[in-house]
Formats: structure tokens, sequence, C-alpha cells
């Protein structure tokens, strides 16, 4: 699976990036461990695939007319099960699973939004895979998405909109209490526009975190905590909404 495939949907150079490449260090579509050969080029963020519209409930004939007793008027047709209309897509929402077969309440729709905080029950592991998508505010100071073990931020991901009047995206970790080395460098300009939808990926690998953002890779974090299974809590907030949060993992 291609990089363009996994990052894609955002036009090429989407706000004046620069195309997404190889990983630093890697040839031109390099194979993720354990992929297929002539599978096509490897070294892809794998796409997430689109979900398939739920069907409604099938309709049911109309039950035949029930004769009545002598001397009584026949009894009306019992009206069938109405089919209901597909549901629209909930804007901030991810749909839950369809109905089963026959009548019954189908399961309830996840709304995300800001502030947004998710259990992770097995952890951060090699080829995991986040990815979020949703809007900057039009005045937006910062935004922030942490990856907590415990009390510990294993990964504080803060992109700042105006930091003494530059944009910045800071990284650390905050282990003990105590703040690590902040890390600032980026490879290309800042990604996100305030006012504008983005959908950002974040990568897990069993030595850092690599974070791609509207088709472009960005930057990689390298693990401070190396107990990985620990890091159990996703935390996003601050200015920004949100329309989707979805994990997998890769082949």
């Amino acid at each position: 699976m291609n990089l363009e495939d996994a990052l894609g949907g955002w036009p090429a150079g989407g706000n004046n990036q620069p195309q997404g490449g190889p990983w630093p260090g890697q040839p031109a579509n390099p194979a993720w461990p354990g992929s297929q050969p002539g599978g096509g080029g490897g070294g892809a963020w794998p796409g997430q695939p689109t979900q398939p519209s739920q069907p409604g409930w099938p309709g049911q004939p109309t039950q035949p007319s029930q004769p009545g007793w002598p001397g009584q008027p026949s009894q009306p047709s019992q009206p069938a099960w109405p089919s209901p209309s597909p549901q629209p897509s909930a804007p901030g929402a991810v749909i839950g699973p369809g109905p089963g077969f026959g009548p019954g309440p189908t399961a309830p729709q996840k709304f995300v939004s800001a502030p947004y905080n998710e259990t992770l029950h097995n952890g951060v592991y090699d080829k995991l895979l986040i990815t979020i998508v949703g809007t900057i505010k039009p005045n937006a100071d910062k935004i922030t998405v942490d990856l907590s073990s415990g009390q510990d931020l294993a990964f504080h991901f803060n992109p700042r909109f105006n930091e003494g009047g530059k944009k910045s995206i800071v990284r650390n970790s905050c282990i003990s209490t105590k703040w690590g080395k902040e890390e600032r460098d980026l490879s290309g300009t800042f990604p996100f526009t305030a006012g504008q939808p983005f959908e950002m990926k974040i990568m897990c690998t069993n030595t850092e975190f690599k974070v791609a953002v509207n088709n472009s890779h960005v930057l990689s974090f390298k693990h401070r905590v190396s107990n990985l299974k620990s890091i159990n809590r996703l935390s996003i907030y601050n200015d920004l909404t949100l329309s989707d949060v979805r994990m997998e993992t890769l082949p």
C-alpha cells in the first residue's frame, strides 16, 4: 500500500505543504516489515477504508386482510414494518455497528468532541496507527495531543499558532512531574492553518512516534517511556473541533 493511499484524500500540496516522501534514511517506496512481496510499493501509511452505508430495515410485505366474523366488518390490513431512510452521517460522529437481522434497536452512535479522552486498553505498540480528523478554530492559540502513561506524559504534541509572533510545534515528555527536553525542529513548514480542516496520523513503532499532517510527514519523536503497553490514554484538547478519531493496526 502506498503512502499516497493512506494519507490520501488531501490535494497534493495542500496548505502549501510539500508532498509526503519516504521517511528520512529510507529509499523511495520502502516496504514495511512483514509486507508481502509483489503487493505494490510499500512504506505506506495504510488507508482507512471507507465504511459502507448502513442499510435500512428491509421492507416487509403487507399482511393480507383478516376476514371478520359473520356480521362483522373485515379487519384492515396490518401495516408492514417501515423501511426507514438511511441515517445521514452526523458531523463529529463515528458510526457504530449497524442493525442485526430482525427488528430491534440499533447501536448508539459515538460522537467525538474536544476535549477528547480515550483509554487504550492495549497501550501503544508497533504498527499502531492513530488518525485524528478535525478543524482548527479560527482564532486558535494552540492545540494539544497527549499520549499518557499514568501520571506521566509519554508524548506531548503541542502546535502553537502565535508564540511571540511565530508558529511552532513543541514536543516533550513529563516523567515523574519533570519536563524533559523540548523538541521544536520541523522537516517542513508549519502544517496547520487556523479555521481550516486537517488530518493527522500518528504511527507508533518500537522506537518512536511518527507524525504526518495533511499528506506530509512532519516529525518523529523517540520514545522516552520504554514500556509502551503502559502508554494507555489518548487526550486531544484546546482550540480545535473533532470529526473523527480512529485507530488501526498496520499489517
